[in-house]
């Protein structure tokens, strides 16, 4: 198996993000990316590259510190590991560019920000939302996600909460009408989420298998969620300006882009609009 070490001085976050958004250009791999957080100092870089010369993994890395980052440099020639600097070449380039010092500090170590406090916000708003259990949310949400279940509703909510956005999300379920306070959520902000036939039959069935289910039980039998996608077209057929988008075979990741740019390309267009009637 193929290992992608990722060292981080801070929580990680960023670099994992990077790699497995590379990632999704090499599909089928089954590389494992491991995550090492917090890693500021050369008694705790030596360990991890030594490992990751001995089994052969490549060294992704995002250290501020100047002497860190040649140590893990020079330690990674000695050891004949393969490593990579996210952010070095990033903050020199930068500080040339700005015409100042960066001030090599962690970002786990720097005062808390406004942005950092609203997207906690948006995710505790997002997990109070998920699954249509606060309908009332609906229309504070800057998102709300429509679809039936097991089209990456929640995992899409948590991505895109940690983001800033605060998103509720309702699973369409055959024959229950939607609760009256979707009515009240902005239109533009409502997206609706569908999927295969095929696809959709197939992980469902995994799930009822992961739940130690039967596989035959109407959850996964075909007919069954033919009638439910149906059931969700003639819903988004019946709200023609929310967008729809078709998950199948796609990443989460690729999917909250889309949004993203239709909230974008919306936006620009309301502007547009009350600027021609100036």
């Amino acid at each position: 198996m193929k290992r992608i070490d990722v060292l981080s001085d801070s929580t990680g976050e960023t670099a994992e993000r990077v790699v497995r958004a590379a990632m999704l250009q090499f599909p089928h791999t089954g590389a494992q990316i491991r995550v090492h957080t917090r890693v500021r100092t050369k008694e705790a870089a030596r360990p991890l590259l030594e490992r990751a010369a001995a089994e052969g993994a490549l060294v992704v890395f995002t250290v501020v510190s100047p002497e860190l980052r040649e140590y893990i440099h020079v330690s990674s020639y000695e050891l004949k590991v393969e490593a990579l600097d996210l952010i070095g070449s990033l903050i020199g380039k930068l500080s040339t560019f700005l015409d100042r010092q960066p001030i090599n500090m962690p970002s786990a170590m720097l005062p808390l920000s406004d942005e950092y406090f609203r997207r906690i916000e948006a995710v505790e708003f997002t997990v109070k939302s998920d699954d249509g259990k606060e309908p009332r949310n609906f229309k504070k949400a800057d998102l709300v996600l429509v679809g039936v279940s097991r089209t990456s509703k929640t995992p899409l909510s948590t991505l895109l909460a940690q983001r800033g956005l605060k998103v509720a999300n309702l699973p369409i379920v055959l024959g229950v009408q939607a609760p009256p306070e979707l009515a009240e959520a902005p239109h533009d902000r409502v997206v609706g989420l569908t999927i295969g036939l095929d696809p959709l039959v197939e992980i469902r069935k995994a799930r009822l298998k992961q739940l130690g289910m039967s596989v035959d039980s109407a959850y996964g039998l075909r007919d069954q969620v033919r009638e439910e996608l149906e059931y969700a077209n003639r819903i988004f057929r019946d709200h023609p300006t929310w967008p729809v988008i078709d998950v199948t075979g796609r990443a989460i990741e690729e999917t909250a882009v889309i949004i993203l740019e239709s909230l974008k390309e919306r936006d620009e267009n309301a502007k547009n609009a009350r600027a021609a009637l100036v």
